[in-house]
């Protein structure tokens, strides 16, 4: 099945939601999808249901079961070209479904398609529907029900999606889809809004992230140079006016899933995670609480996508904590410390006194991620050395004196050896980087080298937003072990500056 043209990326997403429609199994099969608001599932899902004919609904926040199931019932008469008047008023969810799922087949055969988009707003107040799911499917398994169909239920609310299919729930080994699907890339990101400046595109993106449902949430233009990029923030996140300003999306985003609402200690635990707290450490420091009871609450936090935590692979019990969402970065990070200036007219002021802040706690990080996503995503595998690993990490000297933080590097880890495949630096200056740079990373090697690692073949990368100077392409040649990417490169619009021999 071909993909729609309308279709921005999400070509692998495609191809698995269509072979598992169109797979030959005779008898009914589950799908689930879920992922964050505005990062486009039920727009993927409404041009699959539409491409294979099928019926796509969607539950409605804050229904009553008895208008969802009337709202249901239409939804599939309309499909049938019936009247709903065919359904009875007291039509369970049961019969619905079956029904639903009858139609479909009539259509399509065993491919025939049911899409329930925003299951969690259903089981709100229905909460044997994932139940009912699972009888429709078991019946059909041991041929007493349906002979075929296709059933794929999405939702936002994580930490109910993640439920669906966990521990003794009823779908737990039924589904033969578990898809989470992402925000798009920097490359797609700049895409989808229209921006050709790459300097432009990656402040947007370390703003707004890759979610393309914020475009519709505002109708200004989209930013084109750095400049209009400054207009663009003060008119829109930073607006109070504006669908788009930034404290009435992270509050939407932290009540969309209902194990989080109202929850005092997950709100600040974010808020001091995007302050700097990186570590339960740090954060119990923050809150002047116990590290050990944040346990629980971090890994809601993490499971549910609020969170993102990763471990330093050179010291594997040192954790490492960041907000996932960018526009809750910049809410806590921008818009919280200016609260009063901006609702009171003066965002424009707000937002260039907030200049510093933003580069270092947001622009830098975001750069830095957005390099190993490229050297993970998009280069050769060549390019690290063949290692698996991407990720940051903290050294320190010889003499344990001072750490040093290493950016990007690219390692395995077999037993207690580990072969470095590639260190680099990606610092979100607005100067181009000269030799300095690469002796830095001399030097790390061979501090590295010193604690017993493999760096003979160890490539050595400098990602620059604004290029390199002349005598360091020179070196970086001559050498032969240097890795040089700029930005257009970090978009895929040109080869790295420099690649290693």
């Amino acid at each position: 099945m071909t993909k729609p043209s309308h279709l921005l990326a999400r070509g692998s997403e495609w191809a698995a939601l269509t072979e598992f429609v169109t797979h030959p199994d005779p008898h009914l099969r589950l799908g689930v999808l879920s992922g964050r608001r505005r990062v486009g599932k039920s727009y993927l899902l409404r041009a699959l249901a539409d491409s294979m004919d099928g019926l796509y609904v969607s539950a409605v926040a804050e229904e009553g079961t008895v208008t969802a199931r009337r709202r249901f019932a239409d939804d599939v008469a309309r499909y049938a070209g019936v009247s709903s008047d065919l359904f009875r008023d007291d039509a369970g969810w049961e019969s619905l479904l079956d029904s639903a799922i009858s139609l479909t087949m009539r259509r399509r055969g065993a491919s025939g398609l049911l899409v329930i988009d925003e299951l969690p707003y259903w089981m709100s107040h229905s909460p044997e529907l994932p139940g009912l799911i699972q009888l429709l499917y078991d019946r059909s398994q041991t041929g007493h029900g349906h002979e075929g169909g296709r059933v794929i239920v999405c939702g936002s609310a994580m930490s109910v999606m993640n439920n669906l299919l966990s521990g003794t729930k009823a779908l737990r080994g039924r589904a033969a889809v578990d898809m989470r699907l992402q925000p798009f890339d920097l490359s797609t990101t700049a895409q989808h809004w229209g921006v050709d400046d790459p300097a432009t595109a990656l402040r947007l993106h370390a703003t707004l992230g890759g979610s393309p449902g914020y475009r519709n949430l505002t109708s200004s233009r989209s930013p084109q140079s750095l400049q209009e990029f400054d207009a663009w923030v003060s008119a829109t996140i930073l607006n109070p006016g504006q669908a788009l300003f930034s404290r009435s999306e992270a509050e939407y985003l932290l009540r969309e899933d209902p194990q989080f609402t109202g929850s005092a200690l997950h709100y600040a635990i974010i808020n001091a995670v995007a302050g700097g707290a990186t570590s339960p450490a740090k954060i119990g420091g923050l809150l002047e609480r116990d590290r050990t009871s944040l346990g629980r609450p971090l890994e809601m936090l993490t499971s549910s996508g609020y969170l993102d935590h990763s471990t330093d692979p050179l010291w594997e019990r040192r954790p490492v904590i960041t907000v996932a969402d960018p526009i809750i970065r910049f809410h806590n990070l921008i818009t919280v410390p200016n609260r009063d200036l901006i609702e009171t007219g003066g965002s424009v002021q707000a937002w260039r006194e907030s200049q510093p802040t933003f580069v270092s706690r947001i622009l830098g990080p975001h750069f830095e991620e957005c390099s190993r996503e490229w050297l993970r995503r998009h280069a050769a595998p060549s390019l690290r050395g063949g290692a698996n690993t991407i990720a940051s990490t903290v050294i320190n000297d010889q003499g344990g004196r001072a750490k040093h933080e290493i950016d990007v590097i690219a390692l395995d880890r077999r037993s207690d050896r580990t072969t470095v495949g590639l260190i680099g630096e990606a610092k979100a200056t607005l100067v181009r980087r000269g030799p300095a740079d690469l002796e830095r990373l001399v030097r790390l090697r061979e501090i590295l080298r010193g604690q017993g690692h493999d760096v003979t073949s160890t490539r050595l990368a400098i990602f620059s937003l604004e290029g390199f100077h002349s005598d360091l392409v020179t070196i970086a040649r001559r050498r032969g072990d240097v890795l040089l990417v700029d930005l257009p490169s970090l978009f895929g619009r040109t080869e790295p500056s420099v690649l290693p021999g």
